[in-house]
């Protein structure tokens, strides 16, 4: 097919291409295609149904010369009569192929071989569609009532949508996922060389990030100023509006914009002092920063661990999900009788919906297509009941190793950055394979504290899944009393939780320092912090802004560079660079833009902990060592310097700076 070919050819051979082909001989002349039932196609509309039917409306279907001009109804006196009578000797070519002549056209019917019914259509997009201005719909089983012929062509088209959709969205991504993956790669390559230039650019970037805020601050406090210029000399005032609940009417007034003249002047205000008189933690946060940034570099291999814990999770998850399939089908199956159409005057003594057995001899019944199905397992009853206390125990197993597995992540990382803070001569003093070290220090020492960590945070989202659930199933009845003190209820589970996260972290921390227990280590975090909570909050948002930044900094390079290449307006690129031809062009910028965002999110948060383990060791650094021979800072040059503080040299030696 679709090429010629020498009889003498032995099967198998290549053949030629024949521009002249035009299709299957047996179809050429039958262009449209004709659906038995259009209104199946109503029941169709929803993802999930459309997608059981791949994609298709759930009616017969078949090719057809031209479109049935005028409408038609079976009549029960044509039931006894054969098909070649109803329909062949009419010329109609509507059976489906192979229908012989001598066949009941009611046992026809019943396999659905041929249409009960004709709706006068017209060919379009190779189907044929039913006239809209044609309102009579024919009242035979299988019609849902209350319908209309406008329905049944809105449900055909969306089933053609969404079978069209996804094979274009299917088309684009093979035609682009190289290209995808370069993009990828681009974004991977951005976050590193973020990370790895701090160490160069950390003060003056912090320094730029700073003034922009300031400088937003400073254009809000300007334009509300002239807002309310303006609307002072019109005269606009909160007197004259009153009371509304048109939210957008506040802003032709001039008291609102003098108050957010106000909030912004405070917060400018503010944010001028806090720089003026926390510029030394500035410095320090910088200087821990760029630390941070030679931390990375020296430990490359660290930036990819959380591709350990990506493929942990899924484990965890993978094994969680087969439990949970394997707890949902132990009940006893239950098997009913079905059948597609209970209104045809042979079913209406069949007993539907009850009980059968799909291991006995099928029944010899009159209704077409009556079957024993699977309707579900039996859900009540002793046994059910425990499966039902299992799938929570399943729940809270899950929770548990989800947790689990990222302490460990956190506790590995921490334990490499922490010895390279401890290396008081970097980096001959750095440990040759750190990370694995860590690793295998943490999987020895440390997996019961870090499964009671574990245990602390998943019994407060359990809580707070527990709320959520009640709060589900009792919206309807509540008070607005009820409903306030439930939202209550879970902010103080949401900060909870956030601050058992963080504590968790820190302790995390403290246990890759000193390998004590949870309890100790936690506690040793939350006492060391509050020493030095101002530290703690400015390093915190200095942190969160670069990070921020470095973000929004990779994510946005990667969806320019994106956009600009597969709408193709990079000019110049040779034949082997140019953007493929899509259906959707922003299917592969979408999907290079979450990309890269992931990856971003998954240096930065290595990033972010090599962060907060030099900043615990810092502190701890300067509360147990005095700079003497004995105890010697292990602190940056850099850190001494904003510190005022040195190491003590040792004696008939001077030591390098």
């Amino acid at each position: 097919m679709g090429g010629k070919q020498d009889g003498e050819e032995a099967y198998g051979k290549p053949a030629k291409y024949d521009p002249s082909f035009q299709g299957p001989i047996k179809n050429r002349d039958k262009p449209y295609l004709l659906y038995f039932n259009i209104f199946s196609c109503i029941l169709a509309t929803n993802v999930i149904t459309v997608a059981e039917h791949g994609l298709q409306c759930p009616t017969p279907q078949v090719c057809v010369s031209s479109c049935p001009k005028t409408s038609w109804i079976v009549s029960p006196s044509e039931y006894s009569l054969t098909v070649g009578d109803v329909f062949y000797t009419k010329n109609w070519t509507f059976c489906l192929p192979g229908v012989p002549w001598n066949m009941p056209v009611l046992q026809s019917l019943q396999q659905e071989l041929c249409p009960s019914f004709l709706l006068p259509s017209s060919p379009a997009l190779g189907r044929c569609f039913p006239w809209d201005n044609y309102t009579t719909v024919p009242e035979l089983p299988g019609i849902p009532s209350n319908t209309s012929i406008i329905q049944g062509i809105s449900g055909l088209v969306d089933s053609l949508n969404a079978r069209d959709i996804s094979i274009k969205i299917f088309e684009d991504f093979a035609q682009s996922w190289y290209w995808i993956l370069v993009a990828l790669g681009v974004a991977l390559v951005l976050s590193m060389l973020f990370i790895l230039l701090l160490r160069l650019v950390a003060g003056p970037l912090v320094l730029v990030l700073i003034l922009g805020v300031l400088g937003v601050l400073a254009y809000g406090i300007y334009h509300c100023w002239k807002e309310y210029q303006v609307l002072r000399d019109m005269g606009a005032s909160i007197t004259q509006l009153g009371f509304t609940i048109n939210l957008s009417a506040y802003s032709s007034v001039q008291e609102t914009w003098l108050a957010a003249l106000i909030v912004l002047a405070v917060l400018e205000g503010v944010l001028l002092l806090l720089l003026i008189f926390l510029r030394q933690r500035i410095r320090i946060a910088i200087a821990l920063l760029q630390e941070a940034s030679r931390a990375v570099g020296q430990m490359m291999s660290t930036t990819f661990y959380p591709l350990v814990t990506f493929v942990l999770l899924l484990i965890c998850i993978a094994y969680w999900a087969m439990i949970a399939l394997y707890l949902a089908t132990s009940g006893q199956p239950q098997y009913v009788l079905w059948a597609p159409n209970v209104s045809l005057p042979s079913c209406e003594k069949v007993p539907v919906n009850t009980s059968c057995d799909p291991m006995a001899q099928p029944m010899n019944s009159s209704c077409p297509g009556l079957m024993c199905v699977f309707q579900g397992y039996l859900s009540t009853g002793l046994v059910q009941r425990s499966l039902f206390n299992l799938q929570i125990y399943g729940i809270l197993g899950l929770f548990w190793t989800l947790n689990w597995v990222l302490a460990l992540g956190q506790c590995v990382l921490a334990g490499a950055f922490a010895s390279f803070y401890w290396a008081l001569n970097k980096p001959r003093d750095i440990p040759t394979f750190p990370l694995c070290a860590a690793f295998t220090r943490t999987l020895r020492y440390h997996t019961g504290s870090l499964a009671f960590g574990a245990l602390i945070l998943t019994l407060v989202q359990m809580a707070r899944v527990i709320l959520e659930y009640i709060d589900h199933k009792v919206r309807g009845a509540q008070n607005p009393m009820a409903r306030c003190i439930m939202c209550c209820f879970k902010c103080c589970l949401w900060c909870l939780e956030k601050f058992i996260k963080f504590l968790n972290r820190n302790a995390y921390i403290m246990i890759a320092i000193y390998g004590k227990n949870f309890c100790v280590s936690a506690k040793n975090a939350f006492m060391l912090l509050m020493r030095n909570i101002v530290r703690v909050v400015v390093l915190d948002k200095v942190t969160d802004l670069l990070l921020f930044f470095g973000k929004l900094l990779v994510v946005g390079c990667v969806g320019i560079l994106s956009f600009f290449f597969f709408t193709g307006r990079i000019p110049g690129l040779s034949k082997e660079f140019n953007s493929p031809h899509l259906n959707y062009y922003w299917l592969p910028i979408m999907t290079s833009i979450l990309g890269a965002y992931v990856i971003a999110s998954g240096f930065f948060s290595v990033f972010g902990m090599c962060v907060d383990t030099l900043f615990l060791c810092f502190l701890e650094d300067l509360e147990r060592n005095d700079g003497s021979l004995d105890r010697p800072y292990y602190m940056s040059k850099a850190l001494l310097k904003i510190l005022g503080k040195k190491n003590e040299a040792p004696p008939g030696k001077k030591r390098k700076k």
